[in-house]
């Protein structure tokens, strides 16, 4: 220690410690106050950590439904064109629509990349699918082997088509988790039949079940996978023929498409773009603006939902934060009052031969603590909150009353990131203490005299 002026020089470990001493003491005599004035910052770093999960939570099921379809594929699907030919005949109308893809355009595409590690063409066949008295709408596809790797799809039981079945081109079929559930819900459906149309093909596998039912996988792909059925591409040519004939009140539809979709692979992500660009010009010669044909590449629309989760986050954490100013606002109004209410109390301090720095580091301390155990509160409760809507918002169906309002598969995904809490909290700190410097500052002006004569 050394002395200065006569007096003992306080080491400055203890003085603040004594600060902080007095600055909890002050807290603890107004707890209810004290907790209320939290109260803002509490929930304010609750908004900034539950809203950035959400949408972090919809940014990864956005980006895993993309990637399921493949960051390396370029999907070129046959759409309808927004004109067709028809052609009339007898008593009732029969329309015949010819468009999308044909062998040719195959056969251009794997001249054209001979680089790619796939090129997979899918092939649309029948009206319906049926097992006894149950059907369904069609969505039976001819297809070759390397859809499984391709399109990343899993085989829960059985096997998947080979090589084999396209040779002898063999009448059997895997069908998706959905469709093995409504046509078999009491048997196993492998080694049992279905029929497309009026064929009969044997189940030889069924997939696992795909999360692509709804969201961005689902409207990218325009179906639901797990009710897809496959079949031999070779098997689909021979038996079913490119023309796929529908009939619905009096008028018939006659569709012609050789090739419903393919699938071209290419070798890393980084080609991607590069093999969708010469695509886009290879196609556009054979197919003029593109008018009956689209290009899905997800390795596109991963980058774009990308953009637009950092955007969504921006904004909530934005939204979020004014929570904070809030809760920084009531802070600075409620330590004002506060300094009005102790105006005696620090007029003696300074009698005693506390100085304004004194005074100031009492108030901060007292704002610092404050902000900081809401900002610990906030962010346990933000955890819990984060944790507990994603458990709860799939049981609200099956709530009584509210559950009708419900989708049965209503889900919302969260996950907590770890920059969230971190900055969230000290934003909360720093927030209690910049709106304290005010109020601190009032305290230490107060001249020593009037304020001793302050009741």
């Amino acid at each position: 220690m050394s002395l200065s002026s006569g007096r003992r020089r306080v080491p400055a470990v203890i003085f603040l410690f004594e600060i902080i001493r007095l600055g909890l003491k002050n807290l603890r005599l107004h707890m209810l106050r004290s907790i209320l004035t939290a109260l803002g910052i509490i929930l304010g770093v609750t908004a900034v950590i539950t809203m950035v999960s959400i949408g972090e939570g919809s940014k990864r099921e956005a980006l895993a439904q993309l990637e399921r379809l493949g960051a390396r594929n370029i999907i070129v699907r046959s759409k309808k064109p927004p004109e067709t030919t028809q052609s009339a005949g007898g008593g009732r109308q029969s329309y015949i629509s010819r468009y999308g893809l044909s062998r040719e355009d195959i056969k251009v595409i794997q001249q054209n990349f001979p680089d790619a590690t796939a090129i997979v063409p899918t092939k649309s066949i029948g009206s319906q699918v049926l097992r006894e008295d149950r059907r369904q709408v069609s969505q039976a596809f001819g297809v070759t082997p390397n859809l499984l790797k391709v399109a990343g799809l899993r085989i829960a039981r059985g096997r998947y088509l080979t090589t084999d079945d396209m040779d002898a081109r063999a009448m059997v079929a895997v069908i998706g988790s959905e469709v093995a559930r409504e046509m078999f819900p009491f048997d196993d459906p492998l080694g049992k039949t279905l029929r497309i149309d009026d064929q009969i093909v044997s189940v030889v596998g069924v997939l696992s079940p795909v999360g692509l039912s709804g969201g961005a996988g689902a409207a990218l792909i325009g179906r639901d996978i797990n009710k897809d059925v496959h079949i031999p591409l070779t098997t689909a040519q021979t038996a079913y023929g490119d023309l796929i004939i529908r009939s619905q009140s009096g008028t018939r539809t006659i569709t012609e498409v050789a090739i419903h979709e393919v699938y071209v692979e290419a070798p890393q992500k980084n080609d991607v773009l590069l093999f969708a660009d010469l695509l886009r010009r290879l196609l556009a010669v054979r197919h003029p603006d593109l008018n009956d044909i689209e290009l899905i590449v997800p390795y596109e629309l991963l980058e774009q939902a990308k953009r637009a989760a950092l955007t969504w986050n921006l904004v909530l954490g934005a939204v979020a934060g004014i929570s904070l100013l809030v809760g920084g606002i009531g802070i600075m109004n409620i330590m004002l009052a506060n300094v009005t209410e102790r105006t005696r109390e620090i007029g003696i301090r300074r009698a005693l031969g506390a100085t304004k720095l004194h005074i100031i580091w009492q108030f901060l301390v007292e704002t610092g603590v404050l902000s900081v155990i809401g900002g610990l509160m906030g962010v346990a409760l933000g955890i819990v909150l984060s944790i507990g809507i994603e458990w709860l918002v799939p049981l609200l169906p099956k709530a009584p009353v509210i559950g009708q309002l419900f989708d049965a598969n209503v889900a919302l995904p969260t996950e907590i990131t770890l920059w969230s809490i971190v900055l969230s909290f000290c934003v909360a700190a720093a927030t209690g203490l910049i709106f304290g410097i005010y109020p601190a500052q009032v305290a230490a002006k107060q001249d020593p005299i009037v304020a001793l004569r302050h009741d």
